[in-house]
């Protein structure tokens, strides 16, 4: 008797592991609450149709993505069931059917039990006893609600069904893929600088969320970094303009080329090992520590048009570096938010501001606003505006940079607005081309001193 115990359980050991074998389970998320869910295991099959049901999907899937393939197999129908088992549900699908009602009496503790027909289900229950009729209530007598059966449509839990017809019996490999929502990931980098050293030490976070109601257990987990275009309703679509016109970081696109996987125009960053993504958890996980990073500290502005203020406006303080090898970097940079932080005077680091950095390439200048310095300011005037043709103006403008620090400091002074055919005139500085309509200027201010720059331009329209 004890054999054969052991040799059953050995069995049903090695069946587990055979069966944990027979199954794969790939979960690909993307940045739009969105999620790719590859299921490959065994099913054993009869030959003609029949149904297989996969009781541990997603509740929020899509039902319409749903694909299942396998060799000599033709899908003729699916559901998803998402209607669950519960005591209201239960009395809903029991309407016109017959229950059992067994009140307790309280004193005694007899039983009674009658046979009643559920009339209605609305705020309430209206059952038919004999020839009178009844409201289920609490009225503090103890009773119990018997139920012949489990109605067919009621699942447990979320159910999709595949109707199947096989050409022939036997174990068969199958896969099933579906997209579900309710599954996300955002990336996020915490920034170390050294303002003497010039360098700065960067780590990435990728924080995934489930909040799908369903957990994928052993699973092959991969990232997709960029933005897959979804059909979206109108007011999702205005949603989105308005977040992408919020104030983040700057970034001028680089051409070096990154050893990163990627699938199409995207790309993919993989978990290093299987892991579980339970319901309702947040898991993180890091895929970036660099140290070293050449970076630099400047003070810029950035000039809301040709016009004149009465008041001059705080400099923003942007950190800049390279995301390049030959910076010390040169990684696929997916979107998130940088938190930069600098030593204080006792060694501990102190948090001195954060923005939002788009997907960055590799080769990619990348410019960080951390915050405001009230004590570098600029002051812009318009000396004057004047037409040189019907389509073009000339622009003479004034910036007038202070510097109430105790060290000198450059200021990065950001103009844009130079449209069809711009081009300078004439200027106290020279200047760099950011873009096609941009133009910048590097002013040295003495501590506690001012600069003023001048410049004039023309630009067609």
């Amino acid at each position: 008797m004890r054999y054969w115990l052991l040799a059953g359980a050995a069995a049903l050991a090695i069946a587990g592991t055979a069966a944990a074998q027979e199954r794969k389970l790939s979960v690909t998320v993307y940045n739009s609450n969105l999620a790719l869910v590859e299921d490959t295991r065994t099913e054993t099959l009869t030959a003609g149709r029949q149904t297989i049901e996969f009781k541990d999907v997603s509740p929020q899937i899509r039902p319409e993505t749903v694909a299942l393939s396998g060799a000599g197999i033709g899908i003729v129908e699916q559901n998803f069931d998402y209607d669950l088992l519960s005591p209201d549900t239960l009395m809903e699908k029991a309407v016109g059917q017959q229950i059992h009602i067994v009140r307790t009496n309280p004193a005694t503790g007899a039983q009674t039990t009658e046979l009643a027909t559920v009339l209605a289900v609305n705020n309430g229950v209206v059952l038919q006893i004999g020839d009178r009729i009844e409201v289920l209530r609490d009225d503090g007598i103890p009773t119990r609600v018997i139920f012949d059966r489990v109605p067919p449509n009621l699942r447990a839990r979320p159910t999709l069904s595949v109707t199947v017809d096989a050409a022939s019996a036997g174990p068969r490999v199958t896969r099933l893929s579906y997209l579900t929502t309710g599954l996300s990931w955002k990336a996020d980098y915490v920034a170390l600088f050294d303002e003497k050293a010039g360098k700065l030490d960067l780590q990435g976070w990728i924080t995934l969320t489930n909040t799908s109601g369903a957990a994928f257990e052993n699973a092959d987990v991969q990232l997709v970094a960029g933005n897959i275009n979804l059909v979206r309703s109108e007011q999702e679509y205005w949603q989105q303009q308005q977040w992408a016109r919020q104030s983040r970081g700057q970034r001028q696109a680089g051409v070096e080329a990154g050893a990163q996987g990627g699938v199409a125009d995207y790309y993919l960053y993989p978990l290093a090992e299987r892991t579980t993504v339970a319901q309702n958890q947040t898991k993180q996980v890091g895929f970036l520590d660099v140290a070293g990073v050449s970076a630099v500290k400047k003070y810029q502005y950035r000039a809301g048009g040709f016009q004149s203020l009465d008041e001059p406006e705080s400099a923003d303080v942007v950190l800049q570096f390279a995301n390049s090898s030959g910076g010390g970097l040169g990684a696929q940079l997916p979107a998130g938010i940088i938190r930069v932080y600098v030593r204080g005077a006792n060694g501990d680091p102190k948090f001195i501001g954060e923005n939002h950095i788009d997907h960055t390439p590799r080769g990619s200048e990348l410019s960080v606003k951390t915050g405001e310095a009230f004590d570098v300011t600029v002051q812009p005037t318009l000396v004057k505006m004047e037409k040189v043709s019907t389509w073009r103006s000339r622009y003479s403008m004034s910036y007038v940079v202070r510097n109430a620090r105790s060290e000198p400091a450059t200021v990065q002074v950001v103009q844009p607005g130079l449209w069809r055919d711009g081009k300078v005139v004439t200027e106290s500085a020279p200047s760099k081309r950011l873009n096609a309509s941009t133009l910048a200027w590097d002013v040295v201010v003495p501590a506690g001193g001012e600069t003023t720059l001048t410049f004039t331009v023309e630009t067609g329209w």
